[in-house]
């Protein structure tokens, strides 16, 4: 098993709170790694910390086998980082294959001389930035769409689009934060087909939050659960779905004798 993340003893205090607790987290190549816990358990600061949002207060992180923690955001993205968020952050008023374009720009950068003098290898970029952003609109289901604004875009599209402009940084690590969030059976069932194929063709690792639990059962390789910032079990879906400490933090002990399958009916 050979390692594309290491994350020991990853702390996160904001004055007097301790919103991250000494967490580890280990995640092969190509493998899906779901974070779970309750509302307020830390999953996002812990997302924040891995990019570099926010400073782990304590810890070390590595991805293939480089320190990353302590870097500024752009250098950790540089890394082959790329996150999506809970709240959707699309440019609303640009076309899905411009907010695609965007990402493709920031990763190789237009010369100034080059765009004002519309030399020739400003147009090569231009057609060759075009045609993957379309490559990268296919790969997420959104073939045709291209043209829209994305705010005219229904949520579920909105969804797969962002996790293609997070793509466009050709990322060896992908996180996201609950991008099955606000979606019905169907549409949870699609994301969930949308990461594991993106994991398949593209050998991304990926990790994701998220809280309904069907898609976490139905496609994580190991899950970590996280409760008041504190790390309270690690393990397969079949481990974690029969651990009493996961199903007391979701429902409260006294309510615990429902299990995980209770969990999964409400989502």
């Amino acid at each position: 098993m050979t390692l594309l993340l290491s994350a020991t003893g990853i702390s996160k205090r904001f004055g007097g709170l301790l919103a991250i607790d000494n967490v580890n987290l280990a995640v092969p190549k190509a493998a899906i790694h779901a974070i779970i816990g309750p509302n307020g358990a830390g999953k996002t600061t812990l997302f924040n910390c891995l990019t570099s949002f926010v400073k782990p207060s304590a810890g070390e992180i590595y991805l293939n086998g480089a320190r990353i923690d302590g870097l500024r955001p752009d250098l950790v993205a540089s890394h082959g980082i790329a996150r999506t968020y809970q709240n959707i952050r699309l440019f609303p008023d640009l076309t899905a294959i411009e907010n695609i374009m965007v990402g493709l720009d920031a990763k190789s950068p237009e010369s100034l001389l080059g765009a004002l003098f519309a030399t020739p290898a400003h147009h090569r970029k231009v057609r060759d930035t075009i045609a993957r952003a379309t490559a990268l609109l296919a790969a997420v289901g959104l073939v045709g769409r291209g043209d829209r604004l994305a705010r005219h875009l229904p949520y579920g599209d909105q969804r797969r689009l962002e996790i293609a402009r997070a793509m466009s940084i050709d990322p060896v690590l992908l996180l996201l934060d609950e991008p099955a969030a606000g979606m019905n059976p169907v549409e949870s069932h699609a994301m969930l087909e949308l990461i594991r194929r993106l994991r398949d063709e593209f050998g991304l690792t990926i990790i994701l939050i998220e809280h309904q639990m069907r898609v976490v059962m139905g496609i994580s390789e190991r899950i970590t659960v996280l409760d008041h910032g504190a790390c309270i079990a690690e393990g397969t879906p079949a481990e974690i779905r029969e651990n009493s400490a996961v199903i007391a933090a979701y429902l409260g002990a006294r309510a615990a004798k429902h299990g995980m399958d209770a969990l999964e009916r409400q989502g």
